[in-house]
């Protein structure tokens, strides 16, 4: 997929769905729109190259699972604490595919020059990722104060700001809404989590 196609479709989805709702949707049209692959109990499929360009799958061990389980069970105190459990998973999780999608390179933010590229990853591919790993965990059930909903996007250039995505996480007894967004950092450091609302107001693109 070229960049102006990204961006475009960026820019479609804020058009057409309010910021209002996004936040209560499956994950399903997501993934049918992006030709992305659902998770399953075990796999998860990788996007990368920009807008999903490339998807390559990626099959958890037990160990791996086992790994993951004990990173969220120590979140299970608190919402907060699980959010910050969750972000700790999604970085591990960059880290462990990395050798097989080639990303362990892959460069937070903005970079044009990754479009294409095997391993470079935009918001799109991020947001799907980050979704995949945390519906293979709820399909599981380890998250105990979260359910994961579909990724939301924001900025289409009119209102100044460049399109970006972001996988979203939805606290079960208030219904506030969450931002997991891993796109600004580079591979395997750990995501920005923040409120919907604040992330929807933040003007930064990086």
């Amino acid at each position: 997929m070229r960049l102006p196609t990204i961006i475009v479709a960026l820019a479609t989805s804020v058009l057409a769905a309010g910021c209002a709702g996004q936040s209560s949707g499956k994950a399903k049209a997501w993934y049918a729109t992006h030709g992305a692959a659902e998770p399953t109990h075990t796999r998860v499929v990788i996007c990368h190259g920009f807008g999903c360009y490339w998807r390559t799958p990626f099959q958890y061990s037990d160990k791996d699972l086992t790994k993951i389980r004990r990173m969220l069970a120590g979140g299970g105190r608190s919402p907060k604490a699980e959010r910050a459990a969750m972000a700790k998973a999604v970085a591990w999780a960059e880290k462990r595919v990395a050798p097989i999608v080639g990303s362990a390179n892959d460069i937070g933010g903005f970079d044009a020059s990754g479009a294409g590229v095997r391993g470079q990853m935009d918001c799109i591919d991020e947001a799907t990722n980050t979704t995949s790993l945390l519906k293979l965990a709820e399909k599981r059930g380890w998250l105990k104060h979260h359910r994961v909903t579909t990724p939301v996007a924001r900025g289409f250039f009119l209102d100044g700001r460049y399109p970006h995505a972001t996988a979203v996480v939805v606290e079960k007894t208030t219904g506030t809404a969450y931002a997991i967004d891993s796109w600004p950092r580079a591979n395997g450091h750990s995501p920005d989590v923040m409120a919907l609302d604040d992330w929807f107001a933040s003007r930064s693109s990086s």
